[in-house]
């Protein structure tokens, strides 16, 4: 067994989900090696917690997706929601050999399969200590334009970081949103407004997502407004979307363009919800430079910002319920165009950069500082 395997395990396990005696603890296998799951049935009972597989395959999802009665949803639901509630930790390890694998779903068919389980992803996401991570596979060296060879170094070295030296300017980034009432970022073909006044901040530095590295809150529900040009490009759906902007009036999408026009409003049309926003977070993983098509990776950029249509999370409540929740990125460093972050009036971040001096721990220079 490749050793970085056992490393990440411990990682997941130790670091991630604090696997305490006695808890059950659910690993959620799509399309990763027998081994990396075998190192983490070993290292949730090294730490005497009780460890329970599900293996899934995305060719077999497809065909379930693609012709799934509504009954089979209902009767889905309450058998992944009563083992949901079993459970006290989560760890889910998403391979993909082909990331458009379910491009070819009706949007009818995902947007009734996502409104049925919504109620276990909630659970799961509010009631355990979780934690997701892709695995790296050729199509994601592809994606990342690089050899697997030097992909999985990279996906290796990213996933393993030591987290724990992001906590304090984290905090310190929490503490300042937690204070924040207006928000104005700026740059190419974006000009935004909106409140965060009264919704605390998150932080996310490895026990939520491996790999890791923002801290997010949320708009007030019906504050956004201007405009907003991503300049990463995003898959949904298993479908690619290029190019998205959207433009806000009240806190609502009112207009919304992309490569893919229709596709992007049909989704964004799935419930009330889709069309205002349920998540604002500042990246700043120092390793992931480049966006990679996979969310979990591309969010993290340094120096990028996400604005997330949809569902809000308990931590950072505005209220907002949906379906969806669509992690769309724009990154602010000098290569992709600039941009600038303030708070009240101070600008906080120009050009990916953290300017307060408390803030600066989080700029790449000092994070991958030994």
């Amino acid at each position: 067994m490749d050793s970085r395997y056992n490393d990440l395990a411990k990682v997941l396990s130790g670091y991630s989900i604090e696997v305490q005696p006695g808890e059950k603890v659910l690993i959620d296998a799509f399309d990763v090696p027998d081994e990396m799951v075998i190192a983490m049935v070993r290292a949730v009972r090294k730490r005497k917690g009780i460890p329970y597989v599900q293996l899934n395959s995305a060719r077999v999802t497809r065909e379930i997706l693609m012709n799934a009665e509504s009954e089979r949803w209902d009767f889905h639901k309450k058998i992944e929601l009563a083992r949901m509630k079993g459970m006290q930790g989560y760890v889910a390890l998403r391979g993909a050999h082909n990331i458009f694998e379910s491009n070819d779903v009706p949007a009818g068919k995902m947007a009734e399969a996502l409104g049925k389980m919504r109620p276990v992803q909630n659970y799961r996401v509010n009631e355990t200590k979780w934690v997701v991570l892709r695995w790296p596979t050729s199509a994601m060296a592809q994606q990342a334009n690089m050899s697997t060879e030097a992909f999985e170094d990279f996906y290796f070295r990213v996933c393993t970081l030591n987290y724990r030296k992001m906590e304090k300017g984290a905090n310190v980034l929490k503490a300042l949103m937690d204070k924040t009432d207006q928000v104005h970022i700026k740059g190419p073909g974006t000009d935004l407004r909106f409140s965060i006044k009264g919704i605390d901040g998150a932080i996310c530095t490895g026990k939520r997502n491996i790999p890791d590295g923002e801290v997010f809150s949320c708009p007030v529900r019906d504050s956004v407004e201007g405009e907003l040009q991503y300049n990463v490009p995003t898959v949904y759906q298993g479908v690619n979307f290029q190019n998205v902007k959207l433009v806000f009036e009240k806190g609502k999408i009112v207009e919304a363009t992309s490569n893919n026009t229709k596709r992007l409003n049909q989704i964004l049309d799935s419930d009330e919800g889709a069309r205002y926003i349920g998540e604002f977070s500042l990246g700043f993983n120092p390793h992931i430079l480049e966006p990679m098509l996979d969310t979990l990776f591309d969010e993290k950029i340094a120096g990028s910002f996400h604005f997330t249509p949809g569902q809000a999370y308990e931590e950072t409540d505005n209220g907002n319920r949906s379906q969806v929740h669509w992690d769309m990125v724009c990154i602010q460093r000098k290569d992709y165009g600039g941009g600038e972050v303030w708070f009240d009036g101070k600008m906080i971040r120009k050009n990916g950069l953290f300017l307060p001096k408390n803030l600066q721990s989080l700029n790449p220079r000092s994070l991958l500082k030994k």
